[in-house]
Formats: C-alpha cells, sequence, structure tokens
C-alpha cells in the first residue's frame, strides 16, 4: 500500500459540504454500543491538521476534540493555551476515524474502524487547500497516511520524524497512558518537541 497523505493533491472541494456529510453519518449505526457522534474541527483557514486516533468517551460526550487529559498533553507540546486551541482556525483537528468506538474489555479503546477514514478522509484532505502540517497521533494514523513508508512500528516512525518533514510529523498519543513511553524515549521531548513548538508558533504568528 502506497502513502495516502498526497498534500498537492487537494482538488479544493467545498468543505462546508463535506463537514455535513461527515456530521450526518451514520455508517457504523448498529456496530457501535452508542449512536454514532462524529465529531470533526475544521475549518477553511486551517493549516495545521491534528490526526488522532479517535475520540474518546469524554469527547463523544462534549462534541469537542481533546477536552480530556490527553488535550491538556498535547497542547503543552504544542506551545499553545487551551484557548487558542479551541479559537484559532488555523489549527484543525479530525482524527482517523470520527466517532468513538468505545471501549474494549481489557481497557482501552477500541482500534478506529477502518471504513471511517476510508469514506471520509480522501475528501476532507481535498477540501483543505491551505494545510502545511499534519500531526500523525498514534500507530493508526501513521500506518494509513504513511503507507509503506511508516517504519516497523510506532516508536521507529517516530524516531525518523525528520523523513516526514515538513509536510507531516509524527507523535506518539498524548494519553496519560504513553507515559512510560515518553520516560523510555526522552528524544521525543528534547528534539521533537522544540521542533513543534516552533512549527506551531510560526504558523500562529503568520
Amino acid at each position: 500500500m502506497g502513502p495516502r497523505f498526497r498534500g498537492d493533491e487537494r482538488a479544493g472541494e467545498n468543505l462546508d459540504e463535506v463537514l455535513e456529510d461527515i456530521r450526518a453519518c451514520r455508517a457504523c449505526l448498529g456496530e457501535l454500543p452508542h449512536t454514532p457522534r462524529p465529531v470533526v474541527r475544521v475549518f477553511p483557514e486551517t493549516r495545521l491538521l491534528i490526526c488522532g486516533q479517535a475520540p474518546g468517551r469524554r469527547v463523544h460526550e462534549s462534541g469537542m476534540p481533546f477536552t480530556d487529559p490527553s488535550g491538556d498533553r498535547l497542547r503543552d507540546w504544542m506551545g499553545v493555551d487551551y484557548e487558542a486551541f479551541y479559537a484559532d482556525h488555523r489549527i484543525g483537528v479530525a482524527a482517523q476515524a470520527f466517532c468513538y468506538p468505545g471501549t474494549a474489555p481489557k481497557g482501552g479503546d477500541y482500534p478506529p474502524p477502518k471504513r471511517c477514514a476510508e469514506l471520509w478522509r480522501p475528501r476532507l484532505l481535498e477540501a483543505l487547500p491551505k494545510m502545511e502540517l499534519t500531526l500523525l497521533v498514534g500507530g493508526y494514523s501513521q500506518a494509513w497516511a504513511l503507507g509503506d513508508r511508516a517504519k516497523a512500528n510506532m516508536t521507529e516512525t517516530v524516531r525518523a520524524w525528520r523523513e516526514y518533514a515538513p509536510a507531516v510529523l509524527p507523535m506518539p498519543h498524548p494519553s496519560w497512558r504513553n507515559t512510560a513511553w515518553l520516560r523510555r524515549n526522552p528524544w521525543f521531548e528534547d528534539e521533537v518537541v522544540p521542533y513543534l513548538r516552533q512549527r506551531v508558533a510560526g504558523m500562529l504568528a503568520a
């Protein structure tokens, strides 16, 4: 499978129409343990797109992405506060799957259904002509977007972040479950986080 992130192949589809279709999607109705509630937050001005795995339970309830401790850590990595994260339309969020997939019996959420990205992601990317940087948060988003360019696992993909810059930045998920990973891999906060903060500051200062 080849790479599915192609920043130079957007045809400029109408964003309002795409978002209307996404928010009305019920493709997984009956397969999820709850009524689908797609959560996506992007704008015509979006230059930085955050692509995580899927909304968690709290985000499913609030309808707003990253309204949880993971969001606090992500904003710290980016160097932006809560207000700027939601007020600045140059920052957008569109996870690999738009609906909360439910909690697995052993803890943690189920993986994002592949159907969601296949249905909506190409159309959505085409409708975001100003995009400069995509944060690929977690292994699922990295595997889908990078295809054969992804490494053997998430750690190695993130370690090779310079290969994907400047259009793409692979990252671990900011979940508390990855605290041990961050301790084992201090290079991420030493090398990748400063680069991310510099890129974000440059985009928001323009």
